[in-house]
């Protein structure tokens, strides 16, 4: 007796067992987009004496670290992202302004004498606004060792600065020169410069011997600063200056409201779109729909232990990947139960009765054998869409790739491992009808009693799809596509109201505010204004003038960063065609895979239309959305095809657009009852996910429904097309393996 359903029992405890152990010992990492905070992406760029380099990118990481936990910021992080970029993350920091401005300053600073006032006009102006010509820098950042904000209500009210220098000569060497001075003379002042900006010029006190200067080390800085000026001074001196400048091409601030809004949205959505899909696969598939709703059970404890095991940050595109995986496992579990009811059908198991009736467990040990190829197949090319997401996209997208691919992963095993474990341990001990694999089902009994000759007709499908084709091309070329500003740059800022504000007079203040070439939108309680390049403060300004707003949303995309992203997005779909086309193609046939890519330019074209004709964004969501249907839509076709191989095998001597039309209809059952089950989630998704949701469930909607026709009407009579220019034989059956001869008796003494 064979003990592979015992080790397949004995791993899939192991596996829920673990991921029972992560879950509840370990907590995810939320993104910002989930818990409120700013996200700043630095580019660092040449200064007349260092090159902007990974070394250098590095040193400037260290700076920012400290002036971020200088700041007090809880939880920071900060990364480095290519060779020139560094991503900081500050959770609860909610205005974009401070975390720029002392985060990113150059904080290049120097300490000067002061050899007199300029005539000439080249100087840098005073506290008062006097011009001084200065001389060389005798202290620089690197000299100083520490900074602290100070007040004393002995020297009066306001704030100071206290700097402590790494060695106390210079300072004393500084100070010693200018105390030579008569008091009242510029030259008895010394120059603090902060950023090419004098920030203080102190005069040296009269009780400063000459050419002894200041011992012990330390000065303060006083310019009548206001509490917070003292602290964010002292912030940007102690942590030091950046050895190159940096500037900002991407920022995100997303408030804590929102953030909780989504977690609440999308929770909602991951339990009705589960809900419903168990309840649609337990009314199909019976008792084993019930076991394969106890597996995704298992399938989402998996893939939340593998993420927080990976230490992966939960973005709101990445819970969407992490619901949409779910119709993964929905899809491995229907095609394995689809193949048992061919199987236990053909060998005529539905006639035998009785709570012993043999020939399920059968039936379905070889539906998961038959149906692994396409399982296999599928799920390796979704992994190939979302690895292009993690490589090629930026930002939140780049979260969706993860849990797509973790998700993908964790359906496999809870679809080919725990499901097929309890289904064994349970198929033979019921009746039949009560396990959901007695009978073929209704869609295949119509499906056979009618037998429709699909690809008699591909003319007309071919001339429908182009029809399609034409009117998304004309709503491309009428509408135009409406580029969100991760691929335009520009700033994007959405408000919530307390009272509703009709679009009309949202448009006008912003207008009067100096901005009316913006793009104000409004709905019942919020405002969505978009701009081009405008600073933080100009931002600030926007949000004064519409009055009582809380801020939820503020993104700014630089230009530089607009059009990289742009033009990744077009590589990445490019290569995810490329990439389906070479898997395809080595798999099965060129044939096959050609016609599945131009299914899939198809498809993509048809999304992208209907985007365009409802005036909907394309943003990095969307483009998560495109690869994801890239990937979908491929699973279908890799099932069709798999099953037009297989039948071509057995049936060499047949049409070839026969065994295309026979494999289509006896796949139908399948796309049906996936294609139901990922439509519930994402009607889910796109009833209860909220607006950052609800386009990227419309796309995958229409993606959804536009792939599974592709398939049949569009991959099926342009793979028929192509092989009659091919000159390849119809596929041999594989060469049974020879058994090697038994040597001896086999009797052990």
């Amino acid at each position: 007796m064979s003990r592979a359903p015992l080790w397949r029992a004995v791993a899939a405890l192991a596996v829920i067992a673990t991921s029972l152990f992560l879950a509840f010992t370990m907590s995810p990492r939320l993104g910002l987009d989930l818990r409120g905070g700013t996200q700043l992406v630095f580019e660092a760029r040449d200064s007349p004496t260092v090159k902007a380099d990974a070394a250098a990118t590095d040193r400037a990481l260290q700076v920012l670290q400290r002036r971020a936990d200088a700041l007090g910021v809880v939880d920071p992080t900060l990364v480095r992202s290519g060779e020139k970029r560094i991503i900081v993350e500050l959770p609860g920091v909610l205005d974009p302004r401070k975390a720029a401005d002392v985060i990113g300053r150059t904080a290049q600073l120097s300490f000067h004498a002061v050899r007199g006032l300029d005539s000439s006009g080249k100087g840098l102006p005073d506290e008062s606004g006097q011009k001084l010509t200065l001389g060389p820098a005798v202290i620089t950042g690197e000299g100083v060792t520490d900074a602290g904000a100070r007040t004393d209500p002995q020297q009066g009210p306001g704030w100071f600065v206290t700097v402590d220098f790494r060695e106390p000569g210079p300072w004393q060497q500084l100070t010693g020169a200018a105390a030579c001075e008569p008091m009242g003379d510029p030259k008895r002042r010394v120059a603090i410069v902060l950023d090419n900006k004098i920030i203080s010029s102190p005069e040296v006190v009269q009780e400063t011997p000459c050419r002894a200067g200041m011992p012990g080390g330390r000065t303060s800085i006083t310019g009548n600063f206001a509490a917070q000026e003292a602290t964010d001074l002292s912030v940007l001196i102690k942590g030091g200056s950046l050895p190159v400048p940096l500037e900002i091409v991407e920022q995100r601030t997303v408030g804590p409201t929102l953030g909780a809004d989504a977690i609440a949205a999308s929770a909602k959505a991951a339990v009705v779109g589960v809900a419903l899909t168990a309840l649609f696969i337990i009314v199909i598939y019976r008792l084993v729909g019930l076991l394969a709703a106890l597996a995704l059970a298992a399938y989402a404890l998996i893939s939340y232990a593998a993420l927080v095991a990976l230490g992966a940050t939960l973005t709101l595109p990445g819970l969407a990947g992490f619901v949409l995986a779910i119709g993964m496992a929905v899809d491995a579990n229907v095609l394995v139960f689809e193949r048992a009811r061919e199987e236990y059908g053909a060998a005529g198991a539905t006639r035998v009765k009785g709570p012993k009736a043999r020939g399920l467990g059968q039936a379905l040990n070889r539906g998961f054998k038959n149906a692994w190829s396409a399982i296999a197949d599928s799920n390796v090319t979704t992994l190939l869409a979302a690895g292009l997401l993690f490589w090629l996209a930026s930002g939140p997208v780049k979260g969706f790739g993860v849990t797509l691919s973790i998700g993908v992963l964790a359906s496999l095993v809870s679809a080919m491992l725990i499901t097929r474990v309890l289904a064994h341990w349970i198929i033979d001990r019921v009746p039949p009808k009560v396990s959901g694999l007695g009978s073929v089902g209704r869609i295949r009994l119509w499906l056979t009693a009618r037998n429709p000759d699909l690809m008699g007709r591909r003319k007309l499908w071919t001339a429908v799809a182009g029809g399609l084709l034409v009117l998304a091309f004309a709503g491309l070329a009428v509408r135009g596509l409406n580029f969100g500003v991760e691929f335009t740059g520009g700033r994007i800022m959405e408000f919530a109201t307390s009272k509703p504000v009709g679009a009309d007079t949202a448009r006008k203040l912003v207008a009067d505010a100096g901005f009316p070439s913006a793009v104000v939108q409004s709905s019942n309680d919020a405002i969505s204004v978009r701009t081009g390049q405008i600073s933080a403060d100009e931002a600030a300004k926007i949000q004064g003038a519409l009055g009582e707003v809380t801020k939820q949303r503020d993104e700014l995309i630089g230009p530089s960063l607009g059009e990289e992203l742009r033009r990744n997005a077009l590589i990445a779909l490019g290569v995810a065609l490329a990439a389906q086309l070479v898997y395809l193609a080595v798999r099965f046939r060129w044939t096959f895979g050609a016609a599945a890519v131009s299914a899939l330019f198809v498809d993509a074209v048809l999304v992208l239309g209907a985007f365009a004709w409802m005036g909907k964004p394309i943003d990095g969501v969307f483009l998560a959305a495109m690869l994801t249907i890239v990937g979908y839509s491929v699973n279908d076709k890799v099932v069709v095809f798999d099953r037009v191989r297989e039948m071509w095998t057995a049936q060499p001597k047949t049409s070839f657009a026969t065994v295309v039309n026979g494999a289509i209809l006896q796949t139908v059952p399948r796309t049906v009852n996936t294609g139901l089950g990922a439509l519930f989630i994402l009607a889910a998704l796109a009833v209860f996910g909220g607006d950052s949701l609800r386009d990227f469930a419309i796309a995958l909607l229409i993606g959804i429904v536009v792939g599974t026709l592709s398939s049949s009407f569009v991959a099926g009579p342009t793979a028929i097309a192509l092989e009659r220019r091919s000159k390849q034989p119809p596929p041999q059956p594989p060469r049974p393996r020879a058994r090697r001869a038994r040597e001896g008796s086999g009797a052990v003494v």
